[in-house]
């Protein structure tokens, strides 16, 4: 049985293991032969939102099936405004040798904590670099090539496109999330300038991606507004996209993971960051000796840990001819040949 733990529910010092016996203590279920302890705090949404928590949770257990590596988990509540407390309680704990925070919101206060706790290992998934400071020795950011990928997707969907008008939804309005829309607009642009693109935020703050119905909302203004293509990047908030796409009859392009399954025959495709597999590299890295601290690694395009989902459920959506000139476009940008660039964000 897995539980969840809510940092303004544990005044004192007591986690509950994430898999185990019901009821145990994390330290009666840490085994004396595994390799490293892990501590991962969720971004706002935590598990269930079928995208980028979900994705790192998949990480970790995988990390424990093939290496034994255990690990503990913190969602964070409302807003995430308890997030430093719970990467501080993961950092204090003598067993936890590596502390991963998931999402951009974590940057500033994991880049603090690490450097009070220089002998464990961190880890900030989607960081952003801030002016000035220098990542401490024992923190690796990890970043993805988003806009390259939104890129394809805004290619496919000014492919796909009847109306020529489709759409842009993400959840926190953030320089992160901005490079999705770059990214998408550029795509789009690149295969008909013509193509309009109507875009929309579901907020200013972190509980933007934890708003399924706004996101819902806005995703039904859009197809009522004649986009028949909308690509989210909202985390837990895609899922009221999805929805609306399933009710408009309309399409969707999911971001993260692939979300097909949450509406099928209306999920064009989902431009996918391998956030799983970027943990389970991390580590591996870790128990080898090869963690590099200090650092920001990027995970992209060309080994396909930032792609595109194209497989035997969305094939015949998508079309063959389509495919092959979406390959054609990845391999370009790959080579050089068309330049995105991964800085670059929409005013």
């Amino acid at each position: 049985m897995r539980y969840r733990l809510s940092i303004f529910l544990c005044l004192v010092f007591v986690l509950v293991a994430c898999a185990g016996k019901s009821g145990e203590k994390v330290v009666k279920e840490r085994s004396s032969d595994s390799k490293l302890q892990i501590g991962l705090v969720f971004d706002v949404g935590g598990r269930g939102d079928k995208s980028f928590n979900d994705s790192a949770y998949n990480g970790l257990e995988i990390a424990k099936k093939r290496y034994g590596s255990n690990f503990l988990y913190v969602e964070p509540q409302g807003e995430g405004a308890d997030r430093e407390a719970a990467l501080r309680q993961m950092a204090a704990d003598p067993d936890i040798g590596l502390v991963i925070g998931v999402g951009l919101l974590f940057s500033e206060d994991i880049t603090k904590i690490a450097a009070e706790f220089p002998d464990k290992k961190f880890v900030c998934i989607d960081y952003i670099s801030q002016p000035k400071i220098v990542l401490p020795a024992n923190l690796q950011g990890i970043v993805f090539e988003e806009t390259k990928g939104s890129y394809l997707a805004g290619a496919l969907a000014g492919m796909m496109t009847k109306t020529k008008t489709v759409g842009f939804i993400g959840g926190m309005e953030s320089s992160v999330i901005k490079k999705f829309e770059t990214g998408f607009i550029k795509g789009v642009r690149s295969i008909n300038p013509e193509i309009r693109v109507i875009s929309g935020y579901i907020g200013m703050t972190g509980s933007a991606f934890a708003n399924p119905a706004k996101g819902r909302e806005l995703a039904l203004g859009q197809y009522g507004r004649g986009a028949d293509i909308i690509y989210e990047a909202a985390g837990a908030s895609g899922l009221g996209v999805i929805e609306a796409a399933r009710e408009s009859k309309a399409l969707v392009i999911c971001t993260d993971r692939d979300q097909e399954s949450e509406a099928p025959g209306f999920v064009l495709s989902s431009m996918t960051k391998a956030v799983d597999k970027a943990v389970l590299k991390t580590v591996e890295n870790v128990l080898n000796g090869s963690f590099k601290g200090g650092s920001v690694a990027v995970f992209g395009l060309d080994d396909r840990y930032t792609d595109y989902v194209y497989n035997e459920k969305n094939a015949a959506l998508i079309g063959a001819k389509n495919h092959d000139q979406l390959e054609d476009i990845r391999k370009k940008i790959v080579e050089g040949k068309i330049v995105v660039d991964e800085t670059a964000i929409v005013q």
